[in-house]
């Protein structure tokens, strides 16, 4: 990494934290060469300088993090992780994180590439069914066999050598590691396409269909309607399966797609309640201060002022 980036990432701290986020100085920006490649892979203590809390944020580059020593905590969703020794752990194109707590990283990787990457020259978007942990419904965390973790280990440092020693990425390379690095995960990886019951492949599509159309759809009867199935199975079916109702999930993610917006744009909290389905600011803000506990506004200000 030039040391120009490196020296830029670790003034970045909490002060004016969301203003930098918003700004050029975004440290995940810093590292891509360019705005056409939008890849890195880096040794994870090389970045991970921000040991503060991270509000509700989402990247259009999926995201994989290898620890090889330490501890790693973040939310997807509202789903808490805890990745340690010999873990992965990959957050989906889209899928909203946080981190709540300082993490306790030691050794590892860092591995960031836009979904485009994967469909150029030597692959396809079928050949992307293949790996579940790509997919917003399917289960993100990977623990390696100890046989496995040296030709992983060696995958991810001919992807860091490509993105460090050379002036051009060559995503063609780039691209041919990551899909034999994601074969070399799948080893490990928990599918959750095999050996399911039907409720729980009902539920991993209402899930995938909440993520695409949760800014303008939030009745169980459409989703529903879309999966063949009445309200009332799918609410079964999901309440089994999670432990959660289906309202119960529409109204998590309107209120994790509405803070993110709050910290990650510069939207009024008027046309935040437009993004995410409401016609009236009042009764978004409504909403929002009961299942969050505080105004949206005030939400905003908190975060300022971290």
């Amino acid at each position: 990494m030039k040391k120009k980036q490196a020296e830029k990432i670790k003034t970045y701290g909490p002060k004016g934290f969301r203003e930098k986020f918003l700004g050029e100085d975004n440290p995940i920006h810093l590292l891509f060469k360019s705005n056409s490649d939008h890849f890195f892979c880096l040794e994870i203590e090389e970045i991970m300088q921000m040991q503060h809390p991270v509000p509700p944020s989402k990247h259009s580059c999926h995201t994989l993090i290898f620890i090889s020593s330490g501890q790693h905590v973040m939310k997807l969703g509202y789903q808490e992780y805890v990745t340690t020794d010999n873990e992965m752990i990959m957050v989906p194109a889209g899928q909203i994180f946080s981190l709540d707590n300082v993490n306790n990283i030691h050794k590892g990787y860092i591995c960031q590439f836009h979904p485009d990457i994967l469909i150029r020259k030597y692959g396809s978007r079928e050949l992307l069914n293949d790996f579940d942990f790509l997919k917003i419904s399917g289960n993100p965390k990977i623990k390696l066999a100890a046989e496995d973790i040296a030709p992983i280990t060696n995958i991810l440092e001919r992807l860091k050598k490509e993105y460090s020693e050379t002036t051009i990425t060559d995503l063609n390379i780039v691209q041919s590691y990551l899909i034999t690095l994601f074969y070399e995960m799948n080893k490990n990886a928990v599918k959750t396409v095999k050996n399911i019951s039907a409720a729980e492949v009902l539920t991993a599509k209402f899930k995938e269909l909440i993520h695409d159309h949760i800014k303008t759809q939030h009745q169980v009867n459409y989703y529903s309607s879309l999966l063949n199935v009445t309200p009332n199975h799918l609410n079964k079916c999901v309440k089994n399966v999670t432990g959660k109702s289906a309202v119960k999930w529409i109204d998590e993610n309107i209120l994790l797609e509405a803070k993110y917006l709050l910290f990650q744009t510069t939207l009024s909290v008027g046309e935040v309640a437009t993004q995410v389905g409401f016609e009236d600011q009042s009764y978004f803000s409504r909403f929002f201060k009961k299942t969050e506990g505080i105004s949206p506004i005030r939400y905003r200000k908190l975060i300022d002022k971290s």
